[in-house]
């Protein structure tokens, strides 16, 4: 179960989104060099939930992308699927009755076919892979509740949500909003080496409950863009009426890709160093709501087995995006009504009554370059020796609206997914 992950190109992600009985395991455990100490990872023995998950949580990914492009037709989207999907399943074991079936089946669980024990088994054991210490690709995925100081969590489910699910619990005092506010944004640039300040604004009166998850990624391409070959101003359509000039990187390059011609569009992979990997899907020209309403893990699989490698004349967008979503609404009309209700059962938390979730935002941001960050850029490689490329090669040049997904391989989790409709716009 041990991995490692190595790469020259680096990327940086960060999700913020604010929601709100084990078997036998196994130990894998790794010198961890930075903080000088054995890092161990319990991974629960594997069973059928474990094989069903990835499929489940990307059907779960598109169906919330759905959701979002409906509600935002002309934005840019980026999202963190599998962080979500964790921070709602952390939120169902705490819960009960109509409320934690209504939050399962919104993440397309059924509790008929998945046991609730192997559900939250399957969630540590990708929690605890994803984690993993790793040389040079950072991946960190955490939650943290913030409760009202006066209720009482249950001493069962502190203990039980920190094993399956690394998360931490912290009564805090609602009632001064400025105070609670700061320790929570506090805490997140804490946990995100400070990259992001001052996450929470404007907190309202009356807060139970808030639940922080962030997940940090930081990645190198397998195949980094040379700096000397970026083109500062390029033309990006955003729409029949509407171009902006965006810095346009170029390599020529072997990639897997395939020419989807059911869906109308092009797909792409771009490699990280061993375990992780970047979906550019460019529909064509009026065909991007098809494309949109088509994904699903079938999709994925199908894309899975027809990519090719082969010589590339490659053109990507040098970009940065960023969006935030207050995901209570959006959750509520896919089914998630109970948790926000006053009637919210949260027995499994504590025993006292009125416990509801208060909020649910969002925020993913992202930035691709040559390099990766924008603190620095690959170094410039020159090779004497040219690959012998035949005459006619696939040029592709992303340079309209396109989906993008990133996804860990161990896991076929999909870390991030989203559509970049104006690459200028952050």
């Amino acid at each position: 179960m041990c991995y490692h992950l190595h790469s020259r190109m680096s990327v940086f992600l960060y999700l913020f989104l604010l929601v709100f009985g084990l078997q036998d395991t196994i130990n894998c455990a790794q010198y961890n060099s930075s903080e000088g100490k054995v890092t161990t990872c319990h991974l629960p023995q594997q069973n059928a939930t474990l094989y069903k998950m990835p499929f489940i949580n990307a059907d779960f990914a598109f169906s919330l992308y759905r959701r979002f492009s409906v509600e935002n037709p002309d934005w840019n989207i980026f999202f963190s699927p599998v962080s979500i999907s964790a921070a709602l399943a952390m939120l169902s074991f705490g819960s009960g009755s109509s409320t934690q079936t209504q939050i399962l089946e919104v993440l397309g669980f059924n509790l008929t076919d998945t046991p609730v024990t192997e559900l939250h088994q399957g969630f540590q054991h990708l929690i605890c892979l994803l984690n993993f210490p790793k040389n040079e690709l950072e991946l960190q995925m955490g939650n943290a509740v913030f409760i009202g100081q006066h209720l009482k969590p249950l001493a069962k489910f502190l203990d039980d949500v920190k094993t399956l699910y690394e998360t931490e619990v912290f009564p805090t005092d609602f009632s001064n909003v400025s105070a609670a506010q700061q320790e929570i944004n506090s805490y997140v640039a804490k946990q995100t080496k400070g990259k992001i300040i001052g996450l929470i604004q404007d907190l309202r009166l009356n807060i139970i409950m808030i639940l922080v998850n962030y997940i940090h990624f930081k990645a190198q391409w397998a195949n980094p863009f040379r700096v000397s070959k970026t083109e500062d101003r390029s033309n990006f359509s955003v729409d029949k009426t509407t171009t902006v000039q965006v810095p346009m990187m170029h390599q020529l390059e072997q990639y897997y890709h395939f020419v989807d011609v059911e869906l109308n569009c092009t797909v792409l992979q771009m490699d990280y160093s061993e375990n992780a990997l970047a979906l550019f899907v460019l529909p064509k020209e009026g065909h991007l709501e098809w494309v949109e309403a088509s994904m699903s893990s079938k999709t994925l699989k199908k894309w899975n087995h027809l990519l090719q490698k082969g010589w590339v004349e490659l053109f990507v967008p040098k970009f940065s995006i960023s969006a935030t979503y207050d995901l209570g609404s959006t959750l509520q009309k896919m089914g998630m009504r109970h948790a926000f209700a006053e009637s919210a059962d949260f027995s499994g938390i504590t025993e006292d009554k009125g416990v509801r979730l208060s909020y649910a935002f969002h925020k993913a941001v992202l930035h691709i370059g040559e390099g990766g960050t924008k603190e620095g850029a690959a170094p410039e490689v020159v090779s004497l020796d040219l690959p012998e490329v035949a005459p006619l090669h696939p040029i592709i040049r992303i340079d309209r609206p396109f989906l993008l997904m990133i996804l860990e391989k161990r896991t076929r989790s999909i870390l991030f997914l989203g559509k970049v409709v104006n690459p200028s716009k952050e």
